[in-house]
């Protein structure tokens, strides 16, 4: 039986701000699938769910583990702060979905639940500056290409919106806001009122109303909205209001009003809009007198009128031509790793090469030190790329969190009893995609100088035989060596052992969860058993950015 997943959007961050189905959805799901904030702040409304919570960046494998559960037919929640359909998980999870043919009809139920949205949430703490049209735009670049969000900046600038700013700056990205600060003072005034908003209806909450010209100013972060008025919007005792026009027809200041309500929608008593004042029997007249009069004119031979349709059909065709379409299609980043052989460290001229010409001007390529070299190209035909690195000598592999085999280069293969077991755990498993990445560190011989023993598991071969590490800490300033669990392990035994190990992972790990994290939660691994290798010390945390 299919399970069912359910896309939340549990709004601000307050409960007096949730909605009753999005409180009763938490509650009825049997897994709660978030980013780490947002599922503490619906820590108050769990019970006995399986909590699955991964930090930014990780929204793709969110979704795909939701989808995989719900397959085996468990109730999902995803949970998203706002509204789960604006800048949301919505979007993400029908796309996964999309990917694996699913339909409505034959696939796993889905129901998303709507919240209240930043936008909306952050207006109502700043007065009523959404009280005309306005937009919303993210300044996050991390997806959508900058000169986009350029564009859209300008248009909704010139065209007089409100404009909600979502993801306006982050410890990365801090030159966006000062571009979108720099296109809107070109059409707005540098007196237009702002609002800066963070952590609405939360603990934290702050705000600050400011105009256009001083806004940088004050502190913009991952958790602020920034919303900028259009050229009507007012302050008013420190608080932001656009009005929405009944001036122009009513008088807010008397209760007698100067139209009676049967003449409040006549088309005199509104010039400002499509028929311009005018009544149907004016637009009647209007439209007879720009209809072309009837006139007599000499009967045309037959290559004057062949002649006047050819005019008509290349004038149409011009005009076609001439219309202005909007397409801005999703560029593709192809990305991949490559390596010149498992042993083999060394490239040749004709790989560098190669690699310069598939990359060029558009694409990077990053040295890391996993013996791998990343690319990002983008490009439409992936397929002549990869036929290129190929014929080159090249060693593909995807990236992402998958498995990688990490050799040591076997003093320039002298040491080559062991190769053929690296060589048949990356035939076997190199690629498969798993919970976190994972590196297999493996050295061919004792002295383990390319440092096996760091990676996420080790292997080391000694006198004919293969030892064996696991749980290695391998990033953080707490990082330790894995823990050895076995010695002398025979080598027509390792591969299978190893398979074992990652398969296990792979069908019982978490979404984000890294390997060493894996083995302390489940205490056992293939019998082998948790040891804490942790440094006895103490060491303050250190959160990512400082």
């Amino acid at each position: 039986m299919l399970g069912k997943l359910l896309v939340i959007g549990f709004g601000p961050g307050s409960f007096d701000h949730m909605t009753n189905r999005a409180q009763t959805a938490i509650q009825e799901s049997d897994y709660i699938i978030g980013y780490k904030t947002y599922v503490d702040l619906v820590q108050d409304l769990l019970t006995n769910q399986e909590i699955i919570s991964t930090g930014m960046s990780e929204e793709v494998s969110r979704a795909q583990a939701a989808v995989r559960l719900a397959e085996e037919g468990k109730t999902v929640a995803v949970i998203s702060s706002g509204d789960a359909g604006v800048y949301g998980m919505a979007g993400l999870v029908y796309e996964v979905l999309m990917e694996q043919g699913w339909t409505e009809a034959t696939g796993v139920s889905v129901e998303v639940i709507p919240g209240v949205s930043a936008s909306n949430s952050c207006a109502s703490l700043l007065g009523a500056p959404i009280m005309h049209d306005a937009c919303t735009i993210s300044l996050s670049d991390h997806l959508t290409p900058w000169d986009l969000i350029a564009k859209r900046i300008e248009a909704a600038a010139q065209a007089d919106f409100v404009i909600s700013l979502y993801n306006p700056k982050s410890g990365r990205r801090t030159r966006q806001i000062q571009e979108a600060q720099r296109i809107l003072l070109e059409y707005r005034s540098p007196k237009t009122p702002v609002g800066l908003v963070k952590s609405a209806y939360r603990e934290r909450e702050h705000i600050v109303i400011t105009d256009l010209e001083n806004m940088l100013n004050y502190d913009i972060g991952m958790l602020t909205t920034v919303v900028i008025g259009n050229s009507s919007t007012v302050l008013y005792d420190n608080k932001m209001i656009t009005p929405r026009g009944y001036q122009r027809k009513y008088t807010l200041h008397t209760t007698e009003q100067r139209l009676k309500p049967h003449e409040r929608l006549r088309h005199e008593n509104e010039p400002w809009a499509l028929h311009e004042g005018k009544n149907d029997m004016d637009l009647a007249k209007d439209q007879t007198a720009a209809t072309a009069v009837e006139t007599v004119v000499p009967k045309k031979t037959s290559l004057e009128l062949a002649q006047e349709a050819l005019s008509k059909v290349k004038g149409m065709s011009s005009q076609i031509q001439e219309t202005k379409t909007v397409n801005n299609p999703v560029v593709s980043i192809f990305e991949l790793a490559v390596s010149t052989g498992v042993a083999n460290k060394q490239f040749t001229p004709k790989q560098m090469l190669a690699l310069a010409e598939v990359v060029g001007d558009e694409g990077t390529m990053e040295y890391t030190p996993h013996h791998q070299i990343h690319l990002r190209i983008p490009t439409a035909t992936p397929e002549i790329i990869t036929e290129k690195l190929k014929s080159a000598g090249f060693i593909l592999e995807p990236l992402g969190d998958v498995f990688q085999l990490k050799a040591c280069d076997f003093c320039d293969g002298e040491k080559k009893d062991s190769i053929p077991y690296a060589e048949e755990l990356h035939q076997n498993l190199s690629g498969l995609e798993l919970p976190k990445e994972l590196k297999v560190g493996f050295n061919g011989c004792g002295m383990a100088c390319y440092g096996a023993v760091n990676d996420d598991i080790g292997i080391i071969f000694r006198k004919g035989k293969f030892d064996l590490f696991l749980g290695a800490k391998t990033v953080g300033r707490t990082a330790h060596a894995g823990q050895p669990v076995a010695e002398g392990i025979e080598p027509d035994q390792i591969v299978e052992l190893i398979e074992k190990i990652i398969y296990e992972y792979k069908e019982k790990g978490h979404p984000n969860e890294r390997f060493f994290k894996y083995f302390k939660r489940v205490g056992s691994i293939q019998d082998y058993t948790y040891k804490d290798m942790t440094p006895k010390i103490e060491i303050e945390p250190a959160p990512c950015g400082d």
